[in-house]
């Protein structure tokens, strides 16, 4: 059975290609890829980020609070009906992250999130969590809002327990009815590093060296964050387009029943 409960410490850093590709040559004999990196080539991640009609869970991401959570549906595939996927409540505090998830089908976890509906079979599922996750569904109306994809490159510790490195790039979002947008510059990479504890002062000491640096970097509060500047832009400009238009009537109609400007027929 997949884990369902992750506790771990997280911190993200924005990294080029040469330093991952140094970092990686500096690790090397201490990791080894994750059971999904076959061959060392990256897989892909799909999420659906859920939230209300208000966005209430995307702008606490925004503002960066001390404590946030998420809720999202999280494949390891393109979304299909019958494929298995993880509904997840992602919690976090300052640095430290616990992560809490259930496995269903697509199909099942649509149904309960949006009309919390619980999968005909439940005996599998870690049922703590299960309602755990229906207690917060039931108390809000929730939609499927944001597609967000990426590619990941995962490797894990030979020598300290629990420490995992993940390396995130390609990353796009999509929205219903509307554009594509590219969330981290091409060649980019999000890289996460989680621990159980700290982080031994021999990594501290190898970030340092290659000017690694810790960076603040959500995907789905990036993604917010062009959304709503894209919408302030379009409103913008579609009320300079409004007055322009009240202009330009004002002065078609002053220039045509203004009596001064008006000729006279007799």
């Amino acid at each position: 059975m997949a884990k369902e409960v992750f506790g771990r410490h997280e911190c993200k850093f924005i990294v080029n290609q040469q330093q991952k590709d140094a970092l990686l040559v500096a690790l090397k004999k201490s990791i080894e890829h994750d059971i999904y990196n076959k061959d060392g080539k990256p897989y892909t991640i799909y999420n659906y980020y859920i939230d209300d009609a208000y966005n209430t869970y995307l702008q606490r991401s925004v503002s960066k609070p001390r404590y946030k959570e998420k809720l999202r549906i999280r494949g390891y595939a393109p979304f299909t009906d019958t494929g298995i996927v993880f509904v997840e409540v992602k919690k976090k505090y300052k640095k430290y992250g616990n992560k809490r998830r259930v496995q269903m089908t697509f199909q099942e976890a649509k149904a309960f999130i949006e009309k919390g509906v619980l999968p005909a079979d439940i005996s599998n599922i870690n049922q703590q969590v299960l309602y755990e996750l229906k207690t917060m569904i039931d108390k809000q109306r929730l939609h499927l809002k944001v597609h967000v994809q990426y590619d990941r490159y995962a490797f894990f510790s030979t020598t300290e327990k629990g420490l995992r490195f993940t390396f995130d790039t390609n990353i796009i979002s999509h929205r219903k009815h509307d554009k594509t947008r590219i969330l981290l510059e091409p060649g980019l990479y999000v890289l996460e590093i989680k621990a159980e504890g700290s982080f031994p002062l021999w990594l501290v000491k190898l970030l340092q060296q290659h000017q690694i640096y810790k960076q603040s970097f959500s995907k789905i509060g990036k993604e917010y964050e062009l959304y709503t500047k894209e919408l302030a832009e379009k409103k913008h400009a579609n009320k300079q387009m409004e007055e322009l238009y009240v202009r330009n009537t004002v002065q078609y109609n002053y220039r045509h029943n203004n009596p001064i400007t008006r000729k006279s027929t007799l």
